[in-house]
Parts: structure tokens; C-alpha cells; sequence
């Protein structure tokens, strides 16, 4: 609840910035002044406006500074421990793998399943050694023709 109510005395305070920011004159504008333009002094005298806009603005400057520090204290996770008790990444999980079904993905030979012992009276079945790949061949090497030639990789 107070967070909230901090929350929206922060957005009135940007609100009010802008307007002040927007409201003040720059430097450019005393110049027009000292040569008669006449509109420096009409509301709050020739230096009044100056003062009046330039410390408003920074009230409400320091107090959009403490409101964002005080949502940044109520927003920001707790963790308990001292200064090192925890990093960024402490609650953020792995997603889970996503495999077809009928395939397996292996990180290691150990996560291969063995084969199966066939049944009394058949012969053992030798593993069968997968088939070396082939790469391409960069397009124009050597050669000058533009086409792609397999290269076998031993093992």
C-alpha cells in the first residue's frame, strides 16, 4: 500500500519537472532583455521567476530522488546473508529440455543405454560403427569449378 502511494507521488513529482523544466527561460533569453523585449519581468519580477523556477525545480529534483530510492527499497528482492549472500542469477532455473519422442539427446557415452543381451541360443550381434561424415567442400576451391565435393573424414 504505501509503495503504491510512493509510487504515484514519484509520477506527480516527473510531471512536475517537465513543467518547470519547460516553464524556465535559457540562457539565450536574458540577452532578448537588455535590448527592450520587456517580457523578463512581468510576472515575478526581472530575477524572481529565475529563482523561484530553478529552486522549485530542485525540491522536487531531491524528492523524485528519494521517492525512486524508496521504491527501489520496497520493490528489490530480500536476501539474507550480508552483501555476498546471493547473485543475480540465484532463482533463475535451467528450462527444461525439449526432446521428439523416439529421440534421445546424450551429453556423454554414459547416458547411452546399453545394448540388450539376446535371448539363449541367438548369436551376438556386432555394433555396427556409425558412417564417417561428409563436409563439403568449400564452393570454387582449388579447382575453379563452382560445385560442392564431399570430403570423407577419417576417424
Amino acid at each position: 500500500m504505501l509503495a503504491n502511494a510512493i509510487l504515484i507521488i514519484h509520477c506527480i513529482l516527473a510531471l512536475a519537472i517537465i513543467v518547470l523544466v519547460l516553464l524556465q527561460h535559457g540562457k539565450g533569453a536574458d540577452m532578448g532583455a537588455a535590448f527592450g523585449s520587456g517580457s523578463a519581468g512581468s510576472l515575478f519580477g526581472s530575477s524572481g521567476a529565475a529563482n523561484f523556477l530553478s529552486r522549485s525545480t530542485g525540491i522536487c529534483a531531491a524528492l523524485f530522488f528519494a521517492t525512486s530510492l524508496g521504491l527501489t527499497y520496497f520493490h528489490a528482492p530480500k536476501i539474507g546473508g550480508g552483501v555476498m549472500g546471493g547473485g543475480v542469477m540465484d532463482g533463475v532455473s535451467a528450462p527444461a529440455a525439449k526432446t521428439e519422442p523416439g529421440k534421445i539427446e546424450a551429453k556423454d557415452a554414459s547416458a547411452i543405454p546399453a545394448p540388450v543381451a539376446p535371448a539363449s541360443g541367438a548369436a551376438p550381434v556386432a555394433p555396427v560403427a556409425p558412417a564417417p561424415l561428409a563436409i563439403p567442400a568449400p564452393v570454387g576451391a582449388g579447382d575453379g569449378k563452382l560445385e560442392s565435393k564431399p570430403q570423407q573424414i577419417p576417424k
